[in-house]
């Protein structure tokens, strides 16, 4: 057992959790795998055919095929918390010291909040520091980095 799991009546599993609890009860010989992506519930016997999963997903076009809400950049990493018909929230979690490259989009603005630590923001010609609860809003059509 690994992460946030609480079992009854549970014996010879695997279960791994990353996110959220993860209880079972009365489960023997199974595999439960749980991510910010997706949930994997498998007998143990047969773990080696979750290839078919995939090549399921890959024949139905689903974007788990390929996209991943955890996305793992030199800069760090960014979560895709939500997203809608006409926006998108993303957690950005930036190394000490790295930044992200100077940008500009066409199509979209963009609204910062620091939620934790320091960030040195270059919006046009004019750099900022942005501390905890603070925000910025970078208009379409503007260069900026974090």
């Amino acid at each position: 057992m690994r992460g946030d799991v609480m079992t009854h009546n549970t014996s010879d599993c695997l279960i791994h959790s990353t996110n959220k609890l993860v209880a079972t009860v009365g489960l023997k010989d199974v595999v439960v795998v749980e991510t910010k992506d997706a949930v994997l519930v498998a007998d143990k016997n047969q773990v080696q055919d979750v290839k078919k999963i995939v090549e399921q997903l890959k024949a139905e076009g689903r974007p788990e095929y390929q996209l991943h809400r955890e996305v793992y950049r030199p800069w760090g990493k960014y979560d895709s918390i939500d997203s809608g018909e006409r926006y998108q929230v993303k957690r950005i979690t930036v190394k000490p010291g790295a930044s992200l490259s100077l940008q500009l989009h066409h199509h979209r603005a963009e609204h910062w909040i620091v939620v934790k630590g320091t960030a040195r923001v270059t919006r046009d010609h004019e750099t900022f520091l942005l501390a905890e609860n603070e925000s910025t809003f970078i208009p379409i059509g503007t260069k900026h980095r974090l």
